[in-house]
């Protein structure tokens, strides 16, 4: 794919209305605002953790690879539980959640969390994904439509091409074809997914609900890739943030909180 000029680069910046003015005025103080309560839940057979926290509108954040939600987004918990209902569950073999017997796919825990989503009883609500948890987000939209009311993802790919090639090659230096731990599954499953069947162009035409979709100019996932997925989409926003790896949610929370806040108020 051509390499895009970049000047390009920071268009998204410049499509979401207000994003200069609001990355300038925006101090959040990060003092607890709610304690976070964990639970668990039987899902397809095994256990489920999740943190609960706040009060209001549900707002659900699905964790990077390998990590999970507490420490995902560790600079969003406690401001978004000030106005929202949290959910933050873990994926199996990560966070709290012990592994389960088997390999780790994408669709595997995409309908573990559509399943702890309606033992819950919660539909049409809020989805924030980062990297792993981005694309289990669009699954969801894909899959289950009446989960989600509207999206925030970022650093995500929708096929192993989007990451960078150094990285790939990496992953196929140290790959196990037949993985046993969770180091190894997550490894294998970043080489191999999503699979076209999980995610596609195709499927996010699908996709209703709004997006924000957001991307480090020097993220993981190369910026030609999440500029496919933003096209993808029927109704989807740009953010491109300058300066910025992977880590978008930490790093540059002071930028995207109050992006995040207005994307999710709108009417």
């Amino acid at each position: 794919m051509q390499r895009i000029p970049r000047l390009r680069w920071f268009l998204g910046l410049i499509a979401y209305p207000g994003f200069w003015l609001t990355c300038a005025q925006a101090h959040f103080v990060y003092e607890p605002a709610a304690t976070t309560e964990w639970h668990s839940a039987d899902i397809h057979g095994h256990k489920m953790f999740y943190a609960v926290r706040g009060t209001g509108p549900t707002l659900v954040f699905l964790h990077g690879g390998g990590d999970s939600g507490e420490h995902s987004f560790v600079r969003q918990l406690d401001v978004f539980s000030e106005h929202h209902h949290i959910v933050a569950p873990d994926q199996v073999g990560q966070g709290r959640t012990p592994d389960a017997p088997g390999p780790l796919t994408y669709t595997g825990m995409m309908e573990d969390t559509a399943q702890l989503l309606k033992q819950l009883k919660l539909h049409h609500v809020d989805v924030v994904g980062f990297s792993d948890g981005g694309i289990l987000a669009l699954m969801l939209a894909v899959r289950h439509p009446e989960l989600v009311r509207r999206l925030v993802i970022s650093g995500v790919n929708i096929s192993p091409e989007g990451l960078r090639p150094e990285d790939l090659e990496d992953l196929r230096a140290t790959d196990n074809p037949n993985p046993k731990t969770i180091d190894e599954k997550l490894a294998h499953l970043w080489l191999t997914s999503p699979t076209a069947s999980e995610l596609n162009v195709d499927l996010l035409a699908t996709i209703t609900q709004p997006v924000l979709v957001i991307s480090g100019d020097r993220d993981a996932i190369t910026l030609e890739h999440t500029l496919t997925i933003f096209h993808a989409l029927p109704d989807a926003d740009l953010c491109v943030l300058p300066g910025t790896d992977h880590s978008t949610f930490s790093g540059r929370s002071e930028w995207l909180n109050p992006i995040m806040s207005a994307f999710l108020a709108r009417p």
